[in-house]
């Protein structure tokens, strides 16, 4: 699985990453968590609000934290 956090470095981009790797973490499940901070890629999913996560190429989420209790849901 392939966990993208969408975000151009802000606090609240950087406190999702690290909610992502909490989460995976906990999942015991395997995923390569990457940050995308260029525009134009963020972009290209139609992102408007930052931060938002990607899951093997489709948006989850978009313009809010969520907890790593929320993501470990998203990525049963």
């Amino acid at each position: 699985m392939k966990l993208e956090v969408l975000g151009t470095g802000c606090a609240k981009c950087k406190t999702l990453f690290d909610n992502v790797l909490k989460a995976v973490a906990a999942s015991g499940k395997e995923a390569e968590v990457v940050k995308v901070e260029d525009i134009p890629s963020i972009m290209r999913y139609g992102v408007m609000s930052t931060p938002a996560l990607v899951k093997d190429g489709k948006l989850l989420f978009s313009g809010k934290v969520a907890t790593p209790e929320e993501i470990a849901g998203m990525i049963r």
